[in-house]
């Protein structure tokens, strides 16, 4: 039996903070249970009733927002003028008392928030209304809102805004235009609203910072060097695509490219090499773990204690599947199928590229699933929101979809393993696939 300070003890629960945090990315903040602490490197958001969630924190205080200083794309959100404005609106209808902090602020109903919107934009007609209720569900999908029954607030990701952006964002909400309407009150069943995990009005919540879990990696190099070490981590964990080596020292450097790797252990990644670019994925040891839902409100220990043992990142899923519905899993297959492996199959693509310029239209896909038309677009719009798939044109027609950037994201195991998966989903009586099965009955 292990003591409690041991190092077996330690390197579980080191495990067991990185698969915390790998969970954070995959599925959007952690809920815990009253009393339950947020991991290392986490900040608690802490309701009324003492429950709350848990964000990962960036290291010294730095934002995605230093990107924009080295020009590197992020990655891009559909229609983000509107999901920007719509935010905006959400803001000005919860913020009521610019006092205090913005998070969680006050429930205001669905229809005032879409009011704001219509004032702030000058257009009353349907298009409009449409692009705003889209931009709602990419805000509730990526926990910037929190939307439920005709009922918005502001999402555990507002807690994360910097307290010196505060003031600006206080002067945005004064400039914007109050709603044509502000005497709209919440409709719905008052049951539901009751029970739903909103947060009463008037009720605060708070932010607790957790322990910070790089200081003891960054503390041996001088200001700047951690600043480099910082700035590869933010890249590598938020660009778009794979960045060069040449434009960092952390990733051109052997010495802080592996205080860099550490730095990603602790939150169950790892560096990943293409060529002369780099980016980051899952650590392969947390792959299995993630594809298990985690328990609503888990318990200290068992957060912390339990580790697992992956691809594409949250927002929301990782490639195999996890966190992925049936319509969405058997549509990512398809494009797959008709995108990657019959143009390899016909000596199009390389071997081991699993990004194509060969997309497969929406018919192909209506004609090869038996999902619904409504579930077939739902899933398109949830894979590329994820990153998994995206659209393209082709001319004058209308195009269709290639895998997502997120597949830069695979390691050479998740790699290999998608590779066995699409063989038994393309070709599952084929002798291909028998030898895969057969390989994996006899590990």
């Amino acid at each position: 039996m292990t003591s409690t300070g041991s190092p077996a003890s330690e390197r579980g629960r080191s495990a067991g903070q990185a698969l915390a945090h790998a969970r954070a990315r995959s599925g959007g903040p952690l809920r815990l249970g009253a009393g339950v602490p947020a991991p290392a490197g986490m900040t608690r958001l802490t309701r009324p009733d003492s429950t709350g969630h848990a964000l990962p924190v960036w290291p010294d205080g730095v934002t995605p927002s230093l990107l924009e200083e080295y020009q590197i794309a992020t990655v891009p959100v559909e229609r983000a003028g509107e999901t920007r404005r719509v935010l905006a609106a959400t803001l000005k209808c919860c913020w009521n008392d610019l006092s205090v902090d913005p998070w969680l602020g006050d429930p205001a109903p669905v229809e005032l928030v879409l009011d704001t919107y219509r004032a702030l934009i000058g257009r009353t007609d349907d298009l409009m209304r449409n692009w705003a209720r889209g931009a709602l569900r990419r805000l509730h999908d990526s926990a910037w809102i929190v939307l439920d029954d005709g009922v918005v607030t502001l999402g555990p990701r507002c807690a994360l805004w910097p307290a010196e952006s505060h003031a600006q964002l206080q002067e945005l909400v004064r400039r914007l235009p109050e709603p044509e309407r502000p005497e709209l009150t919440v409709v719905g069943d008052a049951d539901i609203v009751a029970a739903a995990v909103l947060p009463l009005p008037g009720a605060g919540g708070r932010a607790e910072l957790g322990v910070a879990e790089f200081d003891d990696l960054l503390g041996a190099y001088d200001e700047r060097r951690r600043a480099e070490l910082v700035a590869a981590f933010m890249v590598v964990e938020h660009a778009a695509e794979p960045v060069a080596e040449g434009r960092f020292a952390a990733l051109r450097d052997p010495a802080l490219r592996h205080t860099l790797g550490e730095m990603l252990a602790r939150r169950g990644r790892v560096l990943i090499q293409l060529r002369e670019r780099w980016t980051s994925g899952y650590d392969d040891t947390h792959t299995a773990a993630l594809a298990q839902p985690p328990s609503p409100a888990p318990e200290p220990e068992a957060a912390l204690e339990t580790a697992g043992a992956a691809a594409a990142d949250r927002p929301p899923a990782v490639a195999q599947g996890a966190g992925l519905g049936v319509s969405e899993r058997a549509v990512l297959t398809l494009v797959l199928v008709h995108s990657v492996a019959i143009p390899r199959a016909e000596g199009l693509l390389p071997e081991d590229s699993w990004l194509s310029p060969h997309p497969t239209p929406v018919e192909e896909l209506r004609r090869h699933t038996q999902v619904p038309i409504g579930e077939l677009e739902s899933a398109l719009r949830t894979l590329r929101h994820a990153g998994l798939l995206a659209q393209v044109k082709a001319g004058e027609e209308a195009g269709g979809y290639v895998p997502g950037p997120q597949f830069h994201r695979l390691t050479p195991a998740a790699r290999r393993r998608l590779q066995e998966e699409l063989i038994l989903a393309a070709g599952p009586h084929t002798p291909l696939a028998a030898a895969v099965r057969a390989r994996r009955s006899a590990q």
